[in-house]
């Protein structure tokens, strides 16, 4: 199949990657040469312009930052929808707002050009292994056209809704993903200054109701102090950010969100922005003086 792919980052190269490997003929975009360059090496041929890409082929993907970056690539003078023909069907994999998603959806839908939004959760390890957590919104119909490309990138993949849906579900998983991050740091924390081993502590929880894939993995990287980054921390202040608004729009109470939020603010204000997310234990360890 012809995929047009936009995004060269963490995820997005991964994925590209793994696509390619699947058998598909890639064409992508990039600003940045030197991290479009490893998806080209690999054998993805480069196209000057997103509307370039889309007139080659049939499905785009974009997995870029921010809603902003999505609207540009989408939208912009020489953006995807100048290529597009009628039938085209775009897939951002982006994190971005429900209501842009639902707002450029419909601005394609005039244009005769489909739209699913699909974020995604798993992080950079899962991008690589293709098991990532892919949750879509969009018309039943061309997520059914997408499914074989999204089983090449993921393993748990679910249509949740209409347009927007797939955004608001990766807003529920951002707020369970930081509370988590939250509950295995202040563990970790509490564990430390009552003079029990920290190791051991989440070693008996690993094996308990506690025990979680965030406990297993970031759990060992907060007590490595290892904050080497798979999901950035200016990434999740984003995605927080997002979450924050919907929260307003739709006045629904969010507490613990609204804590992991201001988390992430102070990790932004520390100057902490590139590293992983996992740096919430470096928050609360500011907080008592035993920053490392």
């Amino acid at each position: 199949m012809k995929i047009g792919f936009i995004g060269s980052g963490i995820m997005g190269r991964p994925m590209a990657e793994n696509l390619l490997r699947a058998g598909h003929q890639l064409f992508v975009y990039g600003r940045r040469f030197d991290r479009l360059e490893p998806m080209l090496v690999a054998g993805a041929l480069g196209k000057g312009t997103p509307a370039e890409v889309a007139a080659e082929a049939d499905i785009s993907f974009t997995v870029v930052s921010d809603t902003t970056d999505v609207e540009q690539i989408i939208f912009g003078d020489r953006g995807l929808i100048h290529g597009a023909k009628p039938g085209h069907t775009i897939v951002d994999m982006s994190t971005v707002a429900p209501a842009a998603t639902r707002r450029i959806a419909a601005t394609l839908a005039e244009r005769g050009v489909h739209m699913l939004d699909a974020p995604v959760s798993g992080g950079e390890i899962a991008a690589r292994e293709g098991t990532l957590s892919i949750m879509v919104g969009g018309e039943a119909p061309i997520f059914e056209k997408v499914r074989p490309l999204f089983e090449v990138l993921g393993k748990n993949i679910v249509h949740v809704g209409g347009h927007g849906a797939g955004q608001v579900v990766k807003c529920c998983n951002q707020i369970v993903v930081g509370l988590t991050f939250e509950g295995v740091a202040e563990a970790i924390l509490l564990a430390r200054r009552n003079g029990v081993d920290p190791v051991k502590m989440r070693e008996a929880l690993l094996g308990g109701f506690a025990g979680s894939r965030i406990l297993e993995v970031h759990g060992q990287r907060m007590l490595d102090s290892n904050y080497k980054p798979g999901f950035k921390v200016k990434l999740h202040h984003k995605d927080m950010a997002i979450v924050m608004d919907n929260a307003q729009e739709t006045a629904t109470p969010l507490p613990g969100a609204a804590l992991i939020a201001q988390q992430m603010n102070a990790l932004m204000g520390a100057g902490d922005s590139e590293l992983d997310s996992s740096a919430i234990m470096r928050a609360l360890e500011r907080l008592v003086g035993e920053e490392k």
